[in-house]
């Protein structure tokens, strides 16, 4: 029996899809005249697995088949979900909507008490463009065209003549596909990376939330709670955007001060296209017959105020839709939007008198719209139609998704060097002064608003990158407030002079402000605690920040201009080079124990503690099942405010689709406030095993360094794994390398987990905690028993070990040693090789000790998909590994032909994008 019949025997129907459109691909294949190709289709063509000749259209093949079952796979799950509800109920399916309030409401929580919490809690995905999505933007498109096809196969309600005309359509798509390049010949540039942003956030994103709130109140409604305490869009919770392409640049040159300029004026003429759209769709529903003067009188006052203050615009907006004031006045709105409209598209921004300037303006007349049409009688209409456009206009406001600007610590040091020497100052001492000297001269710096430098002084490189931006910033503040700004973030955060040193940067630009009692910033700045060290001691360089005196007045007045109720500062913590630094189990307690103590130091000081958490898209990265990843941060991890990074091919996995954006947004929605819930009204309690799995953190972390440590480590390394074809490739803008220097340091964390994911050795997920468990079963035996207790009940043991079970079932050894076998000194090879495996053999061991049942019974959808995937994966790997020697060998030879290189490399490229499609991950 093939691969294909075993799997389609025990899970269905998303199988037969994928055989349908293999079926489909071959006879489109043969078409074209492709016939050998067309036969190497793994799954429906016998002796595949065997291929002796695999060049790059096998590769491209493989690829977009690998695409296909990822695709039939989402489809899959988004109709089990389906099913699933309407068999059981919305509280059927775990992490969402119905089974969180369903939970609230058995734990005690009242209707009440969950509904005075709901518009506190604010969720914000961060789109960013790190080098993880190896597939062209183009190729996604048609992606998004077949999964729709596929999705309307599913319609009994179609004839045999139309189902013909979809089956047509998809081996259209099919055929394009096959047409269309697969990875990028030329990097991308950051203005491709951000229409690629651009295109979730106006085409996805938009369509998801209407349904979000449906489903909210549908949930709301079946758990027996009153529909009236959600009936306002401001008593439920809140969406935002978050974006960091053109705006983050830590170790990325291509983001200069023009391009976030150009950045945030693409983001607000985007907005306006998103709102225009949105109002557009207002007018088409508010067909209600009322002239003017019966209009109730607060409409109309507002409809001849707008009349007049826009001229002859408004006389055109009133002349339409006459006898319909509702309709009249959604005109006048359409016609006050800032924008040069041509042809029925908004071209370009045209900022005037008379036009919105700040989104607060056009939801003051949105609220007047829906508490004039319930005075009116039509309730149901305003809590239906307005409450969809007040949501849009809630979610990205007048500058679509907030703009963090990134940039490293070090960098800031340097421009502080550079604008000191500028001003006839020691800059150059500077950068060897004490921590304790640094802060004493920012501090008496900062008892003024006086910059060191006049607008017109020439600076040199960093002082010039980072003060540009930020003057770029101030203009943009200036203008349209701080709404379209998220925060000023600072990569490797590891003291409080990293942080005050952003003050005198912004004084620098005009950010700063002087009020009576002294200097403010306009906008947070936020630290990242990325390494373990810095995560250890972020407790410490917190207490000194916020209790900073112009700390706490920026805060105090950043509440003033955003109406929050409360003092918040925001944290991020970075996932990717803790888990470099020390292995999994000592990068997920690190996180964990810091995120406890920073919320302690908050709440000592009666601010709140927002964590941004940077999570990448592969388990060694932080991914992993959102509701349990929620479920597992510790008391105040989520604190009314969930944000985090969605990168590279994450994104397109969670949200390409409605339907599966939907679902992923649910899930970060409906965890935000169970947690909200539990946090706000449960009690606080330290973990059950706390001093154990602090225990197990610190013997991970040092079996894995002596790794990372042993001289023979980086040798291995480099030759075992495709790290030098990934830090060639084209699948991003950004440099793989923070300095340049050729340093494991200096390596970024994405190429570090994607080249160890493509060799099948992922040991940045496993390796050390066989190590770890077996000790702890023989030396402290009644804690691992208890470990083995809590594993299905303990959210974060459950999530971290689940993770770590997935990592062993995508790791392959007889692979692996194909790699290893192209380290050039075999003993170097020998030794490492022989670590790797023992401890994954005693890692594998100790997890099923752990976990009782075969990795096949405890999750068959997971184990189905790695089982049909790895039939077609063996002969790619075998191809890559000889690429690879094939590369290595001519860049060695003086002699060799550049091009002739380059044809190999790109050969190269396509076999990892190949695999990083099988795989479903890169970085």
């Amino acid at each position: 029996m093939s691969a294909l019949e075993v799997v389609k025997k025990h899970l269905g129907k998303p199988y037969e899809d994928l055989e349908f459109l293999l079926q489909c691909l071959k006879e489109v294949l043969i078409e074209n005249g492709e016939t050998e190709l067309a036969n190497a289709i793994p799954w429906i063509n016998e002796g595949t697995s065997s291929l002796k000749k695999i060049d790059e259209k096998h590769m491209q093949l493989y690829s977009i088949v690998f695409q296909l079952l990822n695709m039939v796979e989402v489809n899959g799950a988004v109709q089990a979900r389906r099913k699933k509800e309407n068999d059981f109920g919305l509280a059927s399916v775990k992490g969402l909507w119905g089974e969180r309030l369903k939970d609230l409401k058995n734990q005690g929580y009242t209707q009440e008490q969950i509904a005075e919490l709901l518009p506190q809690v604010m969720v914000e995905p961060v789109l960013t463009a790190h080098p993880t999505e190896a597939k062209r933007s183009t190729v996604l498109e048609h992606h998004r065209t077949l999964y729709l096809l596929l999705v309307q196969r599913e319609n009994t309600m179609y004839t045999g003549i139309e189902q013909r005309s979809i089956n047509a359509q998809i081996k259209l798509i099919l055929d394009t596909l096959w047409r269309t390049g697969e990875i990028f010949v030329e990097k991308p540039d950051v203005a491709s990376e951000r229409r690629n942003a651009v295109h979730y956030l106006t085409n996805v994103f938009p369509e998801v939330l209407p349904i979000l709130d449906q489903r909210f109140q549908q949930a709301w409604g079946e758990v027996g709670f009153d529909k009236d305490l959600i009936r306002n869009i401001g008593s439920r919770p809140r969406v935002s955007f978050g974006n960091w392409v053109g705006g983050d640049r830590d170790g990325h040159p291509l983001v200069t001060h023009e391009v976030t300029e150009e950045t945030l004026s693409v983001l607000r003429l985007n907005a306006f296209v998103l709102i225009r759209r949105s109002l557009f769709n207002l007018v088409k529903k508010l067909s209600v017959s009322c002239d003017i003067e019966d209009a109730p009188a607060a409409l109309q006052a507002r409809i001849a105020e707008l009349q007049k203050e826009l001229g002859e615009d408004g006389d055109q907006a009133i002349a339409r839709n006459v006898g319909e004031a509702f309709r009249q006045f959604v005109n006048l709105c359409l016609a006050k939007l800032p924008v040069d409209v041509k042809r029925e598209h908004a071209v370009e921004l045209q900022e005037g008198e008379g036009k919105y300037r700040m989104a607060t303006e056009l939801k003051a007349d949105l609220e007047l719209l829906q508490s004039t049409l319930v005075e009116y009688g039509a309730t149901r209409l305003a809590y239906s139609y307005v409450n969809d456009a007040i949501r849009v206009l809630d979610t990205f406001g007048f500058h679509l998704a907030r703009l963090d600007i990134r940039q490293n610590s070090a960098f800031h040091d340097k421009a502080i060097s550079q604008i000191l020497n500028a001003a006839s100052l020691d800059g150059d001492s500077f950068l060897t002064w004490s921590e304790e000297k640094r802060v004493a001269f920012m501090n008496n710096e900062l008892l003024s608003n006086r910059p060191f430098t006049h607008p017109s002084t020439q600076l040199p490189n960093e002082a010039n990158a980072v003060i540009s931006v930020y003057r770029v910033v101030a203009e943009h503040v200036k203008n349209y407030g701080t709404a379209g700004i998220g925060a000023f973030i600072i990569s490797m955060t590891r003291s409080v002079s990293d942080l005050i040193a952003v003050y005198l940067l912004a004084r620098e630009a005009g950010l700063m402000e002087q009020t009576p009692e002294g200097l403010v910033c306009k906008l947070p700045v936020v630290p990242l605690f990325e390494t373990i060290e810095d995560l250890e001691i972020s407790p410490q360089v917190m207490q000194s920040f916020l209790d900073h005196p112009i700390t706490r007045r920026s805060l105090e007045y950043q509440k003033r201009q955003s109406g929050d109720k409360k003092l918040t500062q925001m944290v991020m913590v970075g996932y990717s080079d803790s888990n470099k630094d020390g292995g999994i189990l000592a990068s997920q307690w690190a996180l964990h124990h810091a995120e406890t103590s920073l919320y302690e130091v908050g709440e000592h000081r009666g601010i709140a503690i927002n964590f941004f958490h940077g999570k990448g898209g592969t388990i060694s990265r932080g991914a992993g099942p959102t509701q349990w990843f929620i479920q597992a941060l510790p008391h105040g991890g989520v604190n009314g405010n969930f944000r985090l990074t969605e990168q590279g091919e994450t994104i397109e996995q969670k949200y390409a689709n409605k339907m599966n954006a939907s679902y992923n947004m649910e899930l970060l929605l409906a965890g935000s406030v169970g947690n909200t819930v539990k946090d706000n009204l449960g009690k606080k309690a330290k973990h059950e095993l706390e001093g154990v799995i602090s225990w197990m953190a610190s013997e991970s972390r040092n079996f894995y360094v002596n790794l990372l440590e042993d001289p023979k480590f980086i040798k291995f390394y480099g030759e075992a794994t495709p790290i030098d074809a990934i830090e060639s490739s084209r699948i991003g803008s950004r440099p793989a390398r923070r300095t340049g220097r050729r340093t494991l340091a200096d390596l970024r964390a994405i190429p570090w987990v994607f080249s160890w994911s493509q060799a099948r050795f992922n040991m940045t997920s496993w390796y050390g905690v066989g190590y770890t468990l077996e000790k702890l079963s023989k030396e402290r035996p009644e804690d691992f028993a208890k470990l083995k207790e809590l594993i299905k009940t303990d959210p974060l043991i459950r999530y971290v070990f689940t993770n770590v079970d997935t990592s062993l079932e995508a790791t392959d050894e007889t692979i692996m040693k194909d790699y290893a076998a192209m380290v050039s000194d075999k003993d170097v090879k020998d030794s490492i090789l022989t670590m790797l495996l023992e401890e994954l053999t005693r890692t594998r061991k100790m997890m099923d000790s752990l976990l009782k049942e075969s990795f096949a019974e405890r999750r068959s959808n997971h184990y189905y998909s790695s089982f049909i995937r790895a039939e077609a994966l063996n002969p790619l790997h075998k191809t890559q590994i000889s690429l690879l020697k094939k590369w290595r060998k001519m860049k060695a030879d003086e002699k060799a032909n550049p091009e002739d290189v380059e044809a190999v490399l790109f050969q190269l490229l396509t076999s990892i994008n190949a695999i990083a499609s099988a795989l479903r991950a890169t970085g």
